[in-house]
């Protein structure tokens, strides 16, 4: 009896045990002195100038952000290429610009945008003001000839004068290119996207699910956060594409298009990881089509390690955590004030 009362105990006690063992993994801890280099997103973007952007200028903003008239053929927008009811992409590899030619980049989001230390991949632009002049003038994207184009498309309509008018009060001549730059950023600095992860980083433990957690920490035990660190988990910092293993695909030479500093051959703004579920595919090239095979290459270029196909799972399910709530009264197409007799043509695509 002595032996047998024994050998319950012993086999409750082992119950226990890999009870609480089994828990243990299912309910991992969060070491939060770990989440230290990372920040929760502000409830708001200070704009350029320091000030608070004017409802006015916003809104004007939000009209060229889906004015197709800013483009040669007349129908290519910002909005075709950073779709804001698709979390800002088009989906695409590269986008389809004038005369359907494509880019050699793959068009980032432009949820967040705001808060990255620079803007395109190589870092070319300081802010969202200077990047939103690119795709106009580009001519493989909106083909522009020059900002007198703009201009003079704006100029033609009336209700565009009346509302740069507003936009930018006390300017003696207010439809320039440098306001088209400046009210399409007032536009995107407030392009915000929370995600539960904030409300986790503020405290809220279950904010994450128990799945999402374990991915939390393999992200930080294989070292992901090295480069993935801050607000945006990204965005912040420029590295090397195949830091510990030289990356196959070097037909793109990044920064060192901008700097021809060959300490900058194959380097790249490190892009954000909010909202990374939605904005595939992914890298410079958009060459990756799935986020599993994103954080493999990752793990094996960046971090010199062979990862398990539930090692990337697991990751993934946390970076899913990450998907941020889209601010839809704010993105929703605004009406745009119609042509006139003397708003110029569009050139023809073909």
């Amino acid at each position: 009896m002595r032996k047998a009362g024994i050998f319950f105990l012993g086999s409750a006690a082992i119950l226990m045990l890999v009870s609480a063992g089994c828990g243990k993994k299912s309910t991992p801890g969060i070491d939060r002195a770990k989440l230290q280099m990372f920040q929760p997103l502000p409830e708001a973007v200070p704009a350029k100038d320091g000030k608070e952007a004017s409802e006015a200028k916003i809104a004007l903003g939000r009209m060229l952000f889906h004015d197709p008239r800013l483009s040669a053929n007349q129908q290519i927008s910002c909005n075709s290429c950073h779709t804001l009811s698709n979390y800002g992409v088009d989906g695409k590899p590269t986008s389809e610009g004038f005369k359907g030619q494509h880019g050699d980049r793959n068009s980032p989001t432009v949820y967040n945008a705001a808060l990255h230390f620079v803007q395109f991949w190589d870092g070319r632009a300081p802010d969202v003001e200077e990047q939103a002049k690119g795709p106009m003038l580009n001519p493989v994207e909106m083909a522009l000839p020059d900002a007198k184009a703009a201009i003079a498309v704006l100029k033609s309509i009336p209700e565009y004068v009346e509302a740069f008018k507003a936009a930018f009060p006390g300017e003696k001549d207010p439809v320039t290119f440098e306001n088209v730059a400046a009210a399409i950023g007032a536009f995107e600095r407030k392009l915000l996207t929370p995600s539960r992860w904030d409300k986790f980083l503020a405290g809220d433990n279950s904010a994450l699910t128990e799945q999402e957690k374990a991915g939390l920490n393999k992200f930080l035990e294989l070292g992901c956060q090295t480069c993935h660190m801050g607000v945006l988990l990204g965005g912040n910092l420029y590295q090397k594409l195949g830091l510990m293993k030289a990356y196959p695909d070097t037909s793109d030479p990044g920064r060192f298009q901008v700097t021809k500093s060959e300490a900058d051959r194959m380097v790249f703004k490190v892009p954000s990881l909010r909202n990374v579920e939605k904005t595939g595919p992914y890298f410079h090239n958009g060459k990756v089509a799935t986020l599993e095979q994103a954080v493999t290459e990752m793990a094996e270029y960046q971090l010199g390690k062979a990862v398990t196909r539930a090692e990337v799972e697991s990751v993934v399910a946390f970076l899913k955590a990450l998907t941020g709530e889209l601010p839809a009264e704010y993105i929703q197409a605004p009406a745009l004030p119609p042509s006139t007799p003397q708003t110029p043509k569009p050139i023809a695509a073909d």
